[in-house]
């Protein structure tokens, strides 16, 4: 079964990087930017991005009223090496650390998401689910790492990097969905919103 293109989606995210991927699904979509609260006391990773990304939803919800044929989607992603969890760095210097602590190495990707959508007795639902994808580095230098940080790329990233940027040169392997590393697993997202819609 095909979903229903006639349904609109609101991204509660104005990422260039949701934005591009949410054009796959070939639906109507609009983004709202939310400030929402993106801490969590949650140490498993599956859960700490499910978390967050059901406070953007429901952020987004509370700027924007939703009909029948509407779906808000929230999304957030981190990265998970040694049982620690990395989302955006903090400065140059701690995109710095968590870069060379990846160099190497293999780490997770996880990429929470939270649809909220009106259900056939005018009821609010709200699903979360998340997604969990291995990426592998090769050695990198601190020359490299320094010049890639040089670029501002790594800014408003979890764990420093974008796959799908420059940085994509140091990484040998990938076991999973490519697009959520980006940080919008659209496979899956494809996948619920079928039984949705």
């Amino acid at each position: 079964m095909n979903i229903n293109k006639k349904q609109k989606l609101i991204l509660a995210s104005c990422s260039p990087r949701r934005r591009e991927l949410i054009k796959l699904l070939g639906m109507d979509f609009e983004c709202i930017s939310v400030d929402a609260d993106e801490s969590t006391n949650e140490i498993i990773p599956s859960k700490a991005v499910q978390e967050i990304s059901a406070k953007k939803a429901r952020a987004a919800l509370s700027a924007r009223k939703i009909a029948h044929d509407e779906v808000i989607i929230g999304a957030d992603t981190i990265v998970v090496f040694d049982e620690k969890l990395l989302g955006k760095p903090l400065d140059d210097d701690d995109a710095e650390r968590m870069l060379l602590m990846l160099s190497g190495q293999t780490h997770f990707v996880y990429t929470g998401v939270t649809l909220i959508y009106r259900d056939y007795n005018d009821n609010l639902t709200e699903i979360s689910f998340a997604e969990k994808t291995e990426v592998t580095f090769a050695e990198i230098s601190l020359e490299e790492i320094r010049k890639y940080i040089s670029c501002g790329n790594h800014r408003d990233k979890a764990g420093s990097y974008a796959i799908q940027d420059e940085f994509g040169v140091h990484i040998t392997g990938i076991k999973g969905d490519y697009n959520n590393v980006v940080g919008f697993p659209v496979a899956r997202i494809y996948s619920e919103l079928k039984k949705l819609l």
